[in-house]
């Protein structure tokens, strides 16, 4: 949990222009009619991921940066508190019930790479858990003389014992997918062993995988994804697992699932992307027998089997015939023993439908509870029931209020569940529900990293181009204070992520401690209001977005708590090419901007990596309608060399096998070329994060907030 969100496996990846505010310098705020004359393809070197010219480049824009900020006298008690923060032992290890014991993944300044273990519950519930190391990934990175980075684990229930973990080379998305017994703690001689590749793998019994993968040549998406499951048998090679189903290549990828209900049965399946944002779902009544189709349109996700009937979430209207209507963004069941019968549809029911300042957040699905988090004014709260099949309503748990309550862990082979609390001035803390009592209980609390009490949390509205109130939140000092503050104004604003309130220590020692403000943008894009807020701003409708987003930034210009001169900016992945955005369309509004793992060249993203993927959310390089608003909005190519900008700040990581790296690489390369002022640094491992252990994880933070600190509070 954490303030800086940069998106799930396929949804990573992350403003226009506005009338000026009083306080705000004139400019043309209309963004650029096409991209600026140049030479693009004089940077392609740079798309070379590990090319020795690349890298060369890399290195010395890494020493210049590196050189600059790390001889800020700030930098290094910066570095040394991000560090005690990321490795302190009071952190809260969160974690996954199984069989009476809780697993968690662990790192500290003992264990960088990290320690997987597990502990029983009641242990688990003390304050000095009793931890069972089951697999130390730097003891075996040092044996195995490999960059590993632990990736997860997926245990065969209801034993837990046949595991497999997924191990990547420095950070990446693909991973080598290796079987071990957690019994005897080690991986097992001529066990599953599957290369590196975007795998994704499901248990059919203890000799059995339904998997998608690389299986060679033509196998992958365009969006680099598998698009073919096969059923692979203990000690078969690759290349003699049997085929179950097929998708296309034009698929954003096709992936194993399985649906499991509290009694133990458990039925397999595959979800097929078509886009990004519709997926069709088929499940298998036996290996041998071709796939039934769920009854769901295609914007619709299956959250599981509840109470006889699979619980859904939609994002499109739906009107299936002779069941009613049902409005994007409700959450809605269907009768599971109907479907297995004959395929048919024969009864859905509403179960919740979301007012207009509500959104659905997640779902959770225990043996004996349904649970529910939604927002309301973007402040989250956890609902719950426990039947289906007979009108019942739901019953609000009673966690704190204003600000972040949800569902950290369920399972529907548990009747325990972890819930959780948190704000931006209130540390996490970890409750244990019974979903058959209604018992909550608190077994964990981070301790404060800062000392909140001078501080208070706002929530304000800003006014939009086409009149739409856009909240925001504002962490500032409760005292006074003369004149407009440094402030950090942090956006994503895409893939229907919610920018919700949520506690981090190194935002409070690194930036409100030294006297900044600390600001998040509810902008549409995200899902604090649900899917429509997040269809706002699709494709063409993109600029939307932006103007949200500058809309927000000069609404706090108007009420006094900023200026351009200390206003600040930070985003990553799809955030990053927020930034971007922000950048080029209104470098007078911004005196500092933090451009993590962006997304920058929108010409050629969809040929770069994951790309692919991404287009039913930005649109089509190759459809001219679509590229003639791409052309507008991409940063590489809207820079005016006429223009002065702030010194932006990129971060990226070479391992970062989602979003290329030479997003980044290009843009700030092109300000090179034009004299332009930038600062620059590329971790050579880290993968998406663009911090592949917690010592890099420091340096990035300091690094951020020494850069934020000599634009925004030096004067």
């Amino acid at each position: 949990m954490g303030w800086f969100n940069t998106g799930s496996m396929l949804a990573a990846v992350a403003l226009a222009a506005t009338a000026c505010s009083p306080n705000a310098p004139a400019v043309d705020a209309k963004p650029m009619t096409g991209p600026e004359s140049f030479d693009s393809a004089a940077h392609l070197w740079l798309e070379e991921v590990e090319g020795e010219r690349a890298l060369d480049w890399v290195r010395s824009q890494n020493d210049r940066t590196l050189g600059k900020l790390q001889s800020d006298p700030r930098y290094e008690p910066f570095y040394n508190e991000a560090l005690r923060i990321a490795q302190s032992k009071e952190r809260i290890p969160y974690g996954a019930i199984r069989k009476g014991a809780v697993y968690n993944f662990w790192q500290d300044e003992t264990h960088v790479r990290g320690i997987w273990r597990r502990t029983p519950i009641a242990s688990y519930t003390t304050d000095a858990p009793r931890w069972e190391t089951l697999l130390d990934i730097d003891a075996l990175a040092a044996a195995e003389n490999a960059n590993w980075v632990y990736k997860g684990v997926s245990c065969r229930a209801p034993d837990y014992v046949q595991c497999l973990v997924s191990l990547s080379d420095g950070g990446k998305d693909a991973v080598r997918v290796r079987e071990f017994d957690a019994a005897k703690k080690a991986f097992v001689p001529g066990g599953f062993d599957l290369p590196e590749a975007k795998s994704n793998i499901e248990w059919v019994d203890a000799d059995t995988l339904l998997v998608s993968t690389d299986w060679g040549e033509g196998t992958l998406t365009e969006s680099g994804y598998p698009f073919i499951v096969k059923v692979l048998k203990r000690g078969q090679a690759l290349a003699d697992a049997r085929e179950v189903f097929r998708g296309t290549v034009e698929d954003v990828g096709v992936f194993p699932a399985a649906f499991d209900q509290a009694d133990g049965s458990r039925w397999l399946g595959v979800a097929r992307a078509e886009t990004f944002f519709t997926s069709s779902y088929h499940i298998f009544r036996d290996l041998d027998s071709t796939p039934v189709k769920v009854p769901l349109p295609p914007k619709a996700t299956p959250q599981g089997l509840f109470d006889g009937a699979l619980v859904a979430t939609l994002e499109e209207d739906w009107a299936p015939d002779g069941q009613g209507s049902y409005e994007n963004g409700e959450l809605v069941a269907l009768d599971w023993a109907s479907f297995l019968k004959d395929g048919s549809l024969t009864e859905v029911r509403s179960l919740f439908k979301p007012t207009p300042l509500q959104a659905i957040q997640g779902v959770g699905i225990t043996k004996d509870s349904l649970l529910l988090t939604i927002s309301d004014t973007v402040v989250l709260k956890v609902l719950s029931r426990d039947r289906i099949a007979v009108a019942q309503p739901w019953t609000e748990v009673a966690l704190p209020g204003s600000g972040s309550a949800g569902v950290i862990y369920s399972d529907v082979a548990e009747s325990q569940a972890f819930l959780g609390y948190e704000g931006y001035l209130n540390p996490d803390s970890i409750y244990l529900y019974n979903a058959q009592s209604g018992a909550l209980a608190t077994v964990k609390s981070l301790p404060p990293w800062f000392d909140a009490s001078p501080y208070k949390v706002e929530q304000f509205e800003a006014t939009s181009t086409d009149g739409t109130s856009i909240p925001y939140f504002v962490v500032r000092s409760k005292a006074e204070t003369t004149g407009p503050q440094p402030t950090l104004l942090y956006g994503y604003g895409g893939f229907q992520v919610s920018q919700t309130p949520n506690y981090s220590g190194t935002v409070g020692k690194l930036w409100l401690e030294q006297g900044g403000v600390y600001a998040v943008a509810n902008i549409r894009g995200g899902g604090e209001f649900g899917p429509a807020w997040h269809q706002a701003g699709l494709k063409t409708k993109r600029q939307i977005v932006y103007d949200d987003f500058i809309a927000v930034a000069e609404d706090m210009i108007a009420r006094g708590i900023t200026s351009p001169q200390k206003l600040g900016a930070m985003g990553g992945s799809n955030g990053g090419l927020l930034m971007g955005v922000m950048f080029t369309q209104r470098p007078d509004l911004f005196n500092a901007i933090v451009c993590q793992v962006p997304l920058l060249d929108m010409l050629r993203y969809h040929l770069l990596l994951a790309g692919a993927s991404w287009m039913d959310e930005y649109g089509d390089p190759d459809v001219p309608e679509e590229r003639a608003w791409l052309e507008k909005l991409s940063p590489y190519h809207n820079i005016d060399p006429s223009v002065t900008y702030p010194e932006i700040y990129f971060e990226t990581s070479t391992k970062d096998d989602r979003v290329h790296p030479a997003h980044a690489r290009k843009m700030a390369k092109r300000l090179e070329d034009l004299g332009k002022p930038f600062l620059y640094y590329e971790n050579i491992d880290g993968g998406h994060s663009a911090a592949a252990n917690q010592q890099e994880a420091a340096r990035r933070a300091a690094l951020e907030f020494t850069y934020l600190a000599e634009k925004l509070i030096d004067e």
